[in-house]
Formats: structure tokens, C-alpha cells, sequence
């Protein structure tokens, strides 16, 4: 598997081993420690792969031109029409945008805070992008896995 460059790559490795040395004890275990490590290096790079795929790049939005002035959206903070595409959302999927998008928690804060799996947090927040894309652009076709 190739990823890209050797930035992208040292920073995997890094990632990797510092994940190796935070579960030490587990890892220190492992039939193959080294074969974890790569295995794991290989996991955050279809992670990432995952998350950049599922990015709705700016360019489909319009451009800076086109959004308000800060002294003109200083009485609508959030525009209503994000707000009733939230409100539309099952109570967890709001919960889970609220702790990750405007409190910027990550993904193992937010499932400490609601009390669930990590793997739900991630379903909900995928599920909930999913209908606010949709809502958004209806005419974007989702992607199917290939």
C-alpha cells in the first residue's frame, strides 16, 4: 500500500509506535509486537483515507465572496436553515455533531461523555454527515465503497 509521501509515512510509523508505546502492555503481549505495529500504521492510513474521502471539498460551496460579513451574521450566529437540518437529526447524531464539531472533542472523549463505544460515536457522526450532506446537496450522489 502506498501512501503518497514520506512525510505521510513517518508521520504513520510515528503515530503507530505511539500507539505501541501507550498500550504497551497489551502490545508487549502480541505474538508479533512489530507486526502490530504495522498493522496499525496500515489502520491509520485507511482511517485517514476514509475521513478525506468523505471531505465536501470548498470549492461546491460558492465562494468567500458569497458568505456574509461578520458584522452582518453578528445576529444570526448559525444560519437557520443548519439549524433545522440539526433539529432534523435523532437526538444521539445532534449530540455526537455538538461534542465533535463545536466542542472539538475526539472521538474518545465524546464516547466517555455519552457513555458508549467509540465505533458508535464514529456510525453516529457518519450517519449524521450523511443527512446533512444530503440536505444540503441532494443532487451529490453518495459514493459507493470500492
Amino acid at each position: 500500500m502506498s501512501v503518497g509521501d514520506q512525510d505521510t509515512a513517518q508521520e504513520l510509523v510515528a503515530e503507530a509506535f505511539a500507539r505501541a508505546w501507550a498500550s504497551w502492555r497489551t502490545v508487549s503481549r502480541h505474538p508479533a509486537p512489530a507486526a502490530w505495529v504495522v498493522r496499525t500504521a496500515l489502520n491509520v492510513n485507511i482511517s485517514r483515507w476514509r475521513r478525506r474521502r468523505r471531505e465536501v471539498p470548498l470549492s461546491g460551496l460558492g465562494t468567500l465572496a458569497e458568505l456574509p460579513a461578520i458584522d452582518q451574521a453578528a445576529d444570526n450566529l448559525v444560519d437557520p436553515r443548519i439549524m433545522t437540518a440539526l433539529m432534523r437529526l435523532p437526538a444521539r447524531q445532534r449530540q455526537v455533531v455538538a461534542l465533535r464539531l463545536v466542542l472539538d472533542l475526539d472521538t474518545s472523549r465524546t464516547a466517555e461523555v455519552l457513555g458508549i463505544a467509540p465505533g458508535t460515536v464514529q456510525a453516529h457522526m457518519g450517519r449524521a454527515m450523511a443527512a446533512l450532506r444530503n440536505d444540503f446537496m441532494p443532487d451529490r450522489q453518495q459514493e459507493s465503497p470500492s
